[in-house]
């Protein structure tokens, strides 16, 4: 079964949610494939509903569309219902770092909690779904519910161990090791939602890959033309198939 994986500024936003091409359709935990990974793990059924009456709107994101950019004013959380999306830092010289890969299940908007701002732009590689989350509803069902908060807690842990591990990635591991490793990681994400954990379609181009690895896209493109002609994977396009899987855990 093939699945997809896997910044204009405050005024842009507010257009965006208002606008006729991100429509608002209502969304419910109880009825999402992805529960088992999103906010409702681990909640008791007499809690569900509760978060489910904060939950009450998914929005669509169009392919290349940003949900929020940096600077934008935070209030509310995501989670990814359907679709991908990368999260996006800009350097002080305007060049831009992918920085993650969201897929569906995956909450969006942690990095605005700090200072109410957003730090990071998060852009949609597909058209894509998030539910819509108020932060300040979702503070007060925390103090009502333990479970809740203990859930946000964490929700914010698995992201900060996730780019905790990104850091290794960058700062110890060679280019084949680095490319191996992420494709690993969208296996075993992809086999977690329920889809296949041998072939999918990457949303990532191979230039946000490299920007996502710390390489080249030239450096991307051979180290995958590499490990095709080895028996490793097969590529057409945005296809992935991984033919060996031991062989990439190996490298």
């Amino acid at each position: 079964m093939l699945t997809p994986t896997v910044v204009s500024h405050t005024t842009v936003r507010r257009a965006s949610r208002n606008s006729p091409t991100s429509p608002r359709t209502s969304a419910r935990c109880s009825s999402c494939a992805m529960r088992h990974l999103c906010m409702p793990q681990g909640l008791a059924p007499d809690d569900l509903p509760k978060l489910e009456a904060l939950i009450c709107n998914a929005r669509s994101v169009r392919r290349g569309e940003a949900l929020y950019r940096a600077g934008d004013p935070f209030d509310t959380l995501y989670a990814v219902r359907s679709g991908s999306l990368k999260t996006v830092m800009a350097h002080r010289d305007g060049r831009e770092q992918v920085t993650g890969l969201r897929l569906a299940g995956d909450p969006l908007g942690i990095d605005g909690i700090s200072t109410d701002f957003h730090t990071c732009s998060a852009v949609a590689l597909e058209d894509s779904s998030v539910c819509i989350i108020p932060y300040s509803a979702l503070k007060h069902l925390c103090r009502e519910t333990g479970a809740m908060q203990d859930r946000l807690h964490r929700l914010m842990s698995e992201q900060l161990i996730r780019e905790s591990s990104q850091m290794m990635v960058l700062g110890s591991l060679s280019a084949d090791e680095r490319v191996a490793a992420f494709l690993l990681d969208v296996s075993e994400r992809n086999g977690q939602r329920g889809y296949s954990h041998a072939e999918f379609n990457l949303r990532m181009t191979r230039e946000d890959m490299g920007s996502y690895l710390g390489m080249t896209l030239e450096t991307v493109s051979r180290t995958l033309s590499r490990f095709q002609k080895r028996g490793l994977i097969d590529t057409q396009g945005k296809l992935i198939r991984i033919i060996d899987i031991e062989g990439l855990r190996h490298l």
